[in-house]
């Protein structure tokens, strides 16, 4: 009889504990779910944000002392006007495979990244457009950018983020993988500091001239919706699998006892 007493107590418990875990397991998955709502509204209004901040006519960018306490975030995507001198022969090419472009232009090839001397000083690096790979020796060394000081408007970029797969750069062509100020300065060779977070895509020139500008692409990856209904299609499972599994145990010790008798 106490053998029978602490199977059941024993049996009791696992049933307790599991039913627990499932319910644990529900709240936490319906918690993610919440999570992933909010990411999704706040994903929404940072698109939002920066749509409005795109359509925005152009503003001189802050001072070059003003540069270290600017947050640069909130120039990615905005119009911009800067004044300097273009330095050709600190020109690097990044490497990039162009699709749905703008222009004639696509496949692979380079951005041309041209340093600009600015006016006021410090340096800012400035995506003149794509070229493809069959003219990348005419653009090596910069091409034939406006002589002397000039004015250019275009749309501001945050660096792209150098990670632990990016491919070193080639020194000697001066040829990158991604458009990272810093580290296009380290190719470029002697530039005037600091040099700007940001770089600047200038807009589309001519039909079929190049470099070929205009290929700013305003895409954010927005995932949320998919893991809300994710999470919650696994909140939503919880209830009739613990249903099914409590029906299960319940009918065990009548088919026992039946066989028993």
């Amino acid at each position: 009889m106490a053998d029978t007493g602490n199977a059941g107590r024993s049996e009791g418990w696992r049933f307790w504990a599991f039913t627990l875990f499932m319910l644990a397991l529900m709240a936490l998955f319906v918690a993610l779910g919440l999570w992933q709502v909010l990411r999704l509204e706040e994903k929404e209004r940072l698109i939002a944000a920066v749509a409005a901040r795109f359509e925005q006519p152009p503003i001189e960018l802050p001072p070059v002392a003003e540069w270290a306490a600017t947050d640069s975030e909130q120039y990615d995507f905005r119009p911009v006007t800067v004044t300097g001198t273009y330095l050709p022969e600190a020109t690097v090419l990044v490497f990039t495979s162009l699709g749905e472009a703008r222009g004639t232009h696509s496949g692979p090839g380079y951005w041309v990244m041209t340093p600009l001397r600015l006016a006021t000083g410090g340096t800012i690096f400035v995506n003149r457009g794509f070229v493809p790979q069959s003219a990348r020796e005419s653009f090596a060394g910069g091409g034939a950018p406006e002589a002397g000081m000039v004015s250019l408007s275009g749309v501001a970029r945050l660096g792209e983020t150098v990670g632990g797969f990016t491919p070193a750069p080639e020194l000697g062509k001066r040829i990158d993988w991604v458009r990272n100020p810093a580290r296009l300065a380290t190719l470029a060779g002697r530039l005037e500091p600091p040099i700007a977070p940001l770089y600047i895509d200038l807009p589309a020139g001519p039909p079929g001239t190049l470099p070929q500008g205009g290929e700013t692409v305003m895409s954010f990856p927005n995932n949320h919706l998919g893991y809300v209904i994710t999470w919650f299609g696994f909140a939503a499972l919880v209830p009739p699998l613990l249903w099914f599994w409590i029906r299960r145990q319940r009918q065990v010790p009548l088919v026992a006892a039946g066989r028993s008798r």
